[in-house]
């Protein structure tokens, strides 16, 4: 993953919904990790564990949602994540609409709540001005319209990075699973 400052980072996914599988990653010496409920059965009970033990080691909690809708993305906001990766970004317009769900005004239209990542209501001024700042946008670009569309999706305010997503890249092109073929070729 890339962010905006181009500085690389590695990461692993999580795509079992228990805490201890989280902590094991933890060790692993990643820089961040991501839990994966878009092609996962983690549920919202199993994803708050799960950031609660990998933010317990004192490392960055990335989720990637299974589409750009505005109350899946509000209930993992909620969780107090670090960073939401939402996939199937292909035009400036479906980047806009992330924005719009995951910032507030008036960058964005998120709506405000009393979960755990504002304190359960004893830190909302705190979380308003440092972690909703800080928390991380991602757009994943999986198909050949949105690498089309990156330059004009990347210069929009609001987002923190991008992320490729080879599989589903390849296909759209008409060479599933064929991802070398696509670096070779880049």
């Amino acid at each position: 993953m890339t962010t905006k400052e181009k500085k690389f980072s590695l990461g692993s996914w999580i795509t079992i919904g228990h805490p201890s599988v989280a902590e094991v990653m933890c060790e692993a010496g990643f820089d961040w990790l991501c839990i994966d409920i878009e092609h996962s059965q983690i549920d919202t009970n199993s994803l708050l564990n799960l950031v609660i033990a990998i933010q317990g080691k004192k490392m960055k909690a990335y989720v990637r949602v299974g589409s750009n809708d505005s109350s899946i993305i509000k209930q993992v906001l909620d969780s107090g994540v670090d960073g939401i990766i939402i996939p199937q970004i292909n035009s400036v317009d479906e980047a806009k609409k992330a924005i719009n769900n995951v910032r507030y005004p008036p960058i964005g239209e998120r709506g405000l709540g009393l979960a755990r990542a504002q304190g359960y209501g004893f830190g909302l001024e705190n979380y308003l001005k440092r972690k909703a700042r800080n928390l991380e946008l991602i757009v994943q670009i999986e198909h050949f319209k949105g690498i089309k569309n990156l330059r004009q999706i990347l210069s929009l305010e609001g987002l923190d990075g991008s992320f490729l997503g080879p599989y589903d890249l390849s296909a759209s092109i008409g060479i599933p699973c064929q991802i070398q073929t696509i670096a070779s070729n880049n």
